[in-house]
């Protein structure tokens, strides 16, 4: 298995990154300050068809593999990571549709989110059922031939903004996780957004809580079978955390470059501060670990291209999803000090790394889970 790019994947991440510069990055710091959804960005990622790289031909998709789509996520994310963040949302939510959903639903839906017509979220936290989601208290109870949801989802991005919420509630509270089942919501009546988070990092991804009271959602909406919401849940995130690997190093390249072309133009000691070793060397062992952070998510992002034939991808994904965005922590850090007294301030973007990196290590399933994933398959 190979891990270089192709002639294909070189000229894509070198139109991403002519794109990103010009269409994507100019707007980052405006909307980080407003906390406002990055429209102009979302807008402009949609004039480039970016949403149908994960969607099916058939549906309409560009069908793309998944390490062109990390390419993808990591040269947004070098820009704004907000918008990366944007477009991995809709491609999480529409994942259980994709691959456990009836083909009425998917024909009805996947066409819609590869134009970018809408979009839509993932929810599954809740206030006391975060990485241990079988404690989940969101209720779906069967009525007919509909469902009946109520229950609060935390931590959701694109809260009040999408069109679409990929909801897990259980329908057997005693089960626990063989319980859960999978429903897909649309944005009307009785789906609430009472609360916004004033977040440390990602200010331009609204994060909020969604409120379902007496919602009726039609038996045909459930994803998958009853009882098959966990499997569809952890199946999902599988194939996603290493696009948030993917973000995470982008996040870390876009510390790297401005620190690295600040050193060039700032001057000490009557020298450019490029010429001092100690920073010349911290500012490599920043790409250095960024590089071995690139290599993990390419890989696995390759092993979903090839069908997992080892069933590695849980080990795989929970790897590089954990060290990308632990180096990205460590990487945006250190641009930060490399930039002085200016580092700390908000004249200069690596401070918005440092802050958007901090989440990479959090969501999707914190790093701490990751390790448990990890030495399960070590151990197992």
């Amino acid at each position: 298995m190979s891990f270089d790019l192709n002639d294909e994947q070189r000229a894509f991440r070198d139109v991403m990154r002519a794109f990103v510069d010009s269409r994507v990055t100019p707007h980052a710091a405006r909307y980080d300050r407003e906390q406002a959804f990055p429209q102009e960005s979302w807008l402009a990622c949609k004039e480039m068809d970016l949403p149908s790289l994960w969607v099916p031909e058939v549906y309409g998709g560009a069908e793309a593999d998944m390490v062109t789509q990390a390419i993808m996520i990591e040269e947004v994310a070098r820009g704004c990571a907000s918008t990366s963040v944007t477009m991995l949302i809709s491609k999480l939510a529409m994942l259980p549709i994709m691959n456990f959903a009836s083909e009425e639903i998917k024909q009805q839906y996947l066409p819609r989110f590869a134009t970018g017509e809408i979009q839509g979220s993932y929810c599954l936290s809740e206030a006391d059922a975060g990485s241990d989601v079988a404690s989940m208290r969101c209720r779906a109870v069967r009525d007919g031939d509909d469902y009946v949801l109520n229950g609060a989802k935390y931590w959701i991005t694109n809260a009040g903004v999408s069109d679409t919420y990929t909801v897990f509630a259980s329908t057997d509270l005693d089960k626990k996780s063989r319980g859960i089942s999978c429903f897909l919501v649309e944005k009307g009546p009785g789906v609430e957004f009472p609360k916004f988070e004033d977040k440390l990092g990602l200010r331009a991804s609204p994060t909020g809580e969604v409120v379902l009271r007496d919602v009726r959602v039609p038996l045909s909406h459930r994803i998958g079978e009853e009882g098959d919401g966990f499997k569809i849940a952890m199946h999902t995130l599988a194939r996603s955390r290493p696009t948030i690997g993917a973000q995470a190093v982008g996040i870390s390249q876009g510390a790297i470059d401005f620190a690295g072309n600040y050193m060039l133009g700032r001057k000490a000691f009557g020298a450019p501060i490029a010429d001092l070793q100690g920073l010349r060397f911290m500012l490599a062992d920043m790409a250095i670990r960024n590089e071995a952070a690139r290599a993990l998510v390419y890989r696995a992002c390759a092993t979903i291209d090839v069908g997992d034939p080892d069933g590695q991808l849980g080990y795989l994904g929970a790897a590089a999803k954990s060290f990308a965005s632990d180096t990205a922590m460590s990487v945006t850090t250190d641009a930060v000090q490399l930039l002085g007294g200016y580092g700390f301030t908000k004249e200069f973007p690596v401070e918005r790394f440092m802050r958007d990196a901090k989440i990479t290590q959090i969501y999707e399933g914190t790093n701490q889970v990751q390790r448990v994933v990890v030495a399960k398959h070590l151990l197992k």
